[in-house]
């Protein structure tokens, strides 16, 4: 197998050309001898493409994959200012490349050079919106657009804006404008996705430092007792014993029981004291205080009886 003309290396390729790639992850080393992998001529890859698509010839297609292993790493290296490991990027452009050598038709007049930079782009795009931020950044295809440019369109800006909170350079009206006219999206999507992107991940609930101590992170001050679900649910029970509950017990008790407990406990004078003592109810039923204690000391076990039977 020759390499095309121009090419520096003029060395036939070997029977296996998977044996330059060498067998463990020396990310350096798989890079060099995926540079020195040997390209096929147009016929050769025609050739190879027509038997993996007639025969499903698996040797045509690890030559179609291993002769374009070099654009896989040539178009990782693109993307390297996300900060995901090279190694990794270049794992996914390989998954693209691969798709693209079994969807390829050599009848369609391209070369697979040409129809491969898409499926490999859309690998790579596909695991840096997975794995850049713990939240996905960008979701619909205007926020992919401006996710994958909006970075080179500023740095093409003058950064004659700086924002003091965050010391970052910001967008001016007209760069916004400029922007969303040539990526064709909405200006409040440009404005939306600089704030997205110039911000960072925060650990919830971070893990205790070196020496021990419990750090401290958001969850300790997000957290909002009074809609946690187990204390809502309690509070509605309380509330329904306080009122529904309350009057379906006072209707187990006689009239007297009744206005007894009402008036020792459930009414309310105006200057905010309590309702009618054991001996003003004594003189009104013309009994003792200790005959009123006793009677409302047994309303008082029915309704927590009724009350009980009704939660």
């Amino acid at each position: 197998m020759k390499l095309p003309s121009g090419s520096a290396t003029t060395a036939l390729a070997p029977a296996n050309p998977w044996a330059l790639v060498p067998p463990l992850g020396n990310l350096d080393a798989y890079i060099s001898a995926a540079n020195r992998l040997p390209l096929l001529t147009l016929e050769e890859e025609q050739a190879a493409a027509r038997s993996l698509r007639q025969n499903n010839d698996l040797d045509a297609a690890g030559r179609l994959i291993m002769s374009h292993l070099r654009l896989v790493v040539s178009i990782s290296r693109q993307y390297l200012g996300y900060g995901l490991p090279h190694g990794d990027l270049i794992q996914e452009g390989n998954v693209g490349l691969m798709k693209a050598v079994k969807r390829f038709d050599p009848d369609q007049g391209v070369r697979l050079v040409s129809y491969a930079m898409h499926w490999i782009k859309a690998e790579i795009h596909e695991y840096i919106l997975k794995n850049w931020r713990m939240v996905k950044v960008a979701t619909t295809k205007a926020q992919r657009k401006l996710f994958f440019n909006l970075r080179s369109m500023k740095q093409g800006f003058k950064a004659d804006a700086l924002d003091e909170d965050t010391h970052r350079s910001r967008l001016s009206e007209h760069e916004i404008g400029v922007i969303a006219d040539q990526l064709k999206v909405k200006r409040e999507e440009v404005m939306e996705m600089e704030v997205r992107m110039s911000g960072g991940d925060i650990l919830l609930d971070p893990a205790p430092s070196d020496d021990g101590e419990q750090a401290f992170g958001p969850i300790a001050y997000l957290a909002d007792a009074a809609h946690e679900p187990t204390a809502m649910i309690e509070s509605h029970q309380r509330d329904m014993l306080a009122t529904d509950g309350i009057a379906t017990a006072l209707t187990s008790l006689d009239d007297r029981s009744r206005r007894i407990v009402e008036q020792r406990w459930l009414n309310v004078n105006d200057d905010g004291s309590g309702g009618m003592t054991l001996h003003e109810l004594a003189a009104e039923y013309g009994v003792s205080a200790e005959r009123i204690r006793q009677i409302e000391v047994a309303a008082m076990k029915k309704m927590k009886k009724t009350l009980a039977e009704y939660a």
